[in-house]
């Protein structure tokens, strides 16, 4: 490439640390062949940020990450902090300031794993949910209020925000990435027998957007519905498009029939490119492991290999994701999918399979 790719790195919090140092490792051996080059800035903000300055980063640090070409993200959230604190004023902070209104999350059954569900045995499972990022459930609109009238008065108000232009742009999104798959076809997950107001706008642009997509095959599953689905019949899945809570729910569902939240990958996109886009592992900041070694690095290196599609470099992409494939093959696993390896092992394994 002609000039260096500049990636801003945010551990943040508990095995963040650990996960994002694997990845780092990874790409820092494949930008060894020279065919491409990155230049990391790595950021303290956090949990241990938030005990020092009363913030989870700086006023400006938008500004400060506006000029990265993309963001490399560990996992938030410490006991030391609230968990609606630490997540605002981190991590969808970023989403939202720079409108990564596409979270895709790939549902990838990796060999060598044992997956809770019995089709993976003989089955060839592999499935993307697409999350409405920006708005709906997590649009941050509502409050607590009318405490002063006494003990058990307060009440609290969390509405969701649905627009016809948030929803339109990330359906069109899921059936763009549905026409580059061996199967095209769109779920559209909802809820309008119960929210009649939201959802039933959901569905009336899904219903628009599909007729634009005469090749693309579609159904609408209510959420309960979808839930079972990814049980029982995964293998009708390809690209599963929903709000941003419903998303977030199944998404983490998916990877745990997978085998492990540690092994799921995801990418926080700006598609249009006016500001960086972010990647980043499904998994939390687990403070009950933090610091052992134990982590499993698989979500955050094949989040590596997505911010490399993102930026131009699929081979190297491709690369990576088969190394993930051979090591895991190769029984080298942590112990969260039924492994005696650590971090630094898998790390290795993965690094030795490029």
């Amino acid at each position: 490439m002609d000039r260096p790719l500049r990636i801003a790195a945010i551990p943040a919090d508990g095995i963040g640390r650990e996960v994002v140092a694997a990845g780092r490792a990874v790409l820092d051996k494949l930008q060894a062949e020279g065919r491409f080059s990155l230049q990391w800035e790595e950021f303290p903000w956090g949990s241990d940020y938030y005990a020092e300055h009363g913030r989870m980063m700086p006023e400006d640090g938008l500004e400060v990450l506006r000029g990265f070409d993309a963001i490399y993200f560990g996992a938030v959230g410490w006991p030391t902090v609230p968990d609606h604190v630490s997540l605002w004023g981190l991590r969808l902070r970023i989403c939202q300031g720079f409108d990564q209104w596409a979270n895709v999350r790939p549902v990838h059954f990796l060999p060598g794993v044992v997956s809770p569900l019995r089709k993976a045995d003989d089955a060839e499972l592999d499935w993307v949910v697409v999350r409405e990022n920006s708005e709906g459930e997590y649009a941050g609109i509502g409050g607590r209020n009318l405490a002063s009238r006494g003990e058990g008065a307060e009440v609290a108000i969390q509405s969701a925000l649905f627009t016809e232009a948030g929803c339109e742009r990330i359906m069109r999104f899921a059936f763009d990435l549905a026409r580059t798959r061996s199967r095209r076809k769109v779920s559209s997950v909802t809820k309008s027998n119960a929210q009649q107001y939201g959802m039933v706008l959901w569905d009336d642009v899904f219903r628009r957007v599909a007729a634009d997509y005469p090749d693309v095959e579609t159904e609408s599953v209510l959420v309960d519905a979808m839930a079972a689905k990814f049980v029982l019949r995964p293998e009708d899945l390809s690209v599963v498009v929903a709000s941003n809570l419903n998303a977030d729910i199944l998404s983490d569902l998916g990877s745990a029939l997978a085998g492990s939240l540690g092994l799921a990958a995801s990418a926080n996109l700006n598609p249009e490119g006016r500001f960086p886009s972010m990647f980043e592992p499904v998994h939390g900041s687990a403070p009950d492991i933090a610091g052992r070694g134990a982590a499993n690095p698989v979500g955050a290196i094949g989040s590596a290999a997505l911010m490399l599609a993102h930026l131009g470099l699929p081979e190297e992409a491709a690369r990576i994701e088969r190394a993930i494939e051979a090591a895991s093959a190769a029984g080298v696993l942590t112990r969260d999918v039924g492994g005696t390896a650590s971090t630094d092992e898998v790390t290795a394994a993965i690094t030795a399979r490029l």
